[in-house]
């Protein structure tokens, strides 16, 4: 069986793939404090609660846009799986062709996201948009063949909304659940309006321009912890992967045989 762990700013996905089949998952949050045995720990408690054991791992894929956790993860997967793990980075065969100016700047989360999208979708015979609403939400292009031409990045859903809750003294934390109106009569509603809907905007209009940039039709793929949410509101956003990373992980994997 495959563990595949995806790194990000604030959480950490991971699953275990049986052949292609995602059987258990888990997120927890990022640390950049926590130990080699904290991480092992936290890892075979998951294990402990889930009909997988520990043992019937026998690769681990690791895809990660924290670089200090990189080491310290690694050194895990070697002492408590006795595995030395795939890391997304320069030197794996990816089966996309990176169209940026500097590709070791492509984010490795944006890298599998693509390789992903394009394994599922590639039968659409359109380019591609891929979406994830990450700690940053990240726009990314991908030509009819696979092609990886470059994107857009945005601040973050969490990031403003903590941004309000921090810069201004009056208002609170919130959840970021969809109103019943537009127009509010609170401030809790009034926040969820203005950072739900404004978000919204803001996908809607960087994929139309990136829609009229291409010069054709796109398929837009959503990934990442809060795209169901908004893919219910947007108009362009085609469909939802939430699990979209960690399947490209499993395919980098495929690849990059040991």
């Amino acid at each position: 069986m495959l563990l595949v762990l995806d790194v990000g700013n604030t959480n950490i996905v991971a699953g275990v793939y049986k052949e292609k089949e995602l059987i258990v998952n888990w997120r927890f949050s990022t640390d950049r404090q926590k130990t080699i045995d904290e991480y092992g720990i936290l890892l075979g408690n998951m294990f402990a609660y889930s009909n997988v054991a520990m043992q019937d791992i026998d690769a681990i894929a690791i895809s990660t846009v924290v670089p200090p956790l990189l080491v310290p993860l690694s050194k895990m997967c070697e002492r408590y799986f006795n595995i030395r793990p795939l890391i997304v980075g320069p030197g794996i065969k990816t089966g996309i062709c990176l169209k940026y100016e500097n590709p070791r700047e492509v984010g490795a989360d944006r890298i599998v996201n693509a390789i992903a999208a394009y394994e599922k979708y590639k039968d659409k015979e359109m380019p591609l948009i891929v979406v994830d609403f990450g700690t940053a939400t990240t726009f990314c292009a991908l030509a009819l063949n696979g092609d990886y031409l470059g994107g857009a990045i945005a601040p973050g859903i969490g990031i403003a909304t903590e941004a309000l809750f921090q810069r201004a003294a009056k208002l609170p934390r919130i959840e970021l659940i969809k109103p019943k109106n537009v127009i509010c009569r609170n401030t809790i509603s009034s926040m969820q309006s203005g950072i739900i809907y404004g978000f919204v905007g803001q996908v809607d209009e960087i994929v139309r321009r990136m829609k009229l940039e291409l010069g054709t039709e796109v398929f837009v793929v959503a990934t990442g912890g809060l795209a169901s949410l908004m893919a219910a509101e947007s108009s362009t956003i085609d469909t939802v992967e939430p699990f979209l990373t960690l399947d490209g992980l499993q395919i980098l994997h495929e690849r990059n045989p040991r």
